[in-house]
């Protein structure tokens, strides 16, 4: 019986407790979670794409189950690559479904053996985008209760840093 692989993709900057809540149920669906960030070279982020894998991986390191890199390029030629047959994408809103519709529709033309599964997030993390926890931060705020501690930890230092 082969492993049934998923990707969960995105830009995750930084990733929030939504994130984590949709990735760590995902481990108890999938045999294997790939936690994918975009390389995004058009679009400059908070953080670099190495700090936000690492972030990442401390954050789940209690799940044995999920892989963190990078990867570029169409996610369906990375699921092939990595023999992933599902894309799971968080659902926050009704807002969020017509842009991942979308995504999803143009997928599945290009390979229609690569499913997508929408999974709405927690009510108590609906309202929470990388976005907003970034203005929020910027700010001085305290974002501890929707990011995990070493994002927000991290989120402190750059602050610190870009002062």
């Amino acid at each position: 019986m082969s492993k049934k692989i998923a990707v969960v993709p995105g830009s995750f900057d930084p990733i929030t407790l939504g994130h984590i809540d949709i990735i760590k149920r995902s481990a108890k669906i999938f045999d294997e979670v790939h936690v994918s960030v975009l390389k995004n070279s058009s679009k400059k982020g908070l953080f670099t794409n190495e700090e936000r894998v690492a972030l990442i991986k401390e954050a789940v390191e209690d799940v044995p189950n999920i892989v963190v890199h990078t990867f570029h390029g169409l996610l369906v030629d990375f699921c092939r690559e990595i023999n992933a047959t599902t894309i799971v994408r968080g659902l926050r809103a009704v807002s969020d479904f017509e842009y991942e519709m979308q995504l999803t529709s143009m997928n599945k033309k290009l390979d229609d053996d690569i499913e997508t599964l929408y999974m709405m997030t927690n009510n108590k993390y609906s309202f929470i985008s990388s976005s907003v926890v970034k203005e929020v931060a910027q700010y001085d705020r305290d974002v501890s209760e929707f990011v995990p501690a070493n994002v927000n930890k991290a989120l402190k230092e750059k602050r610190e840093n870009n002062k």
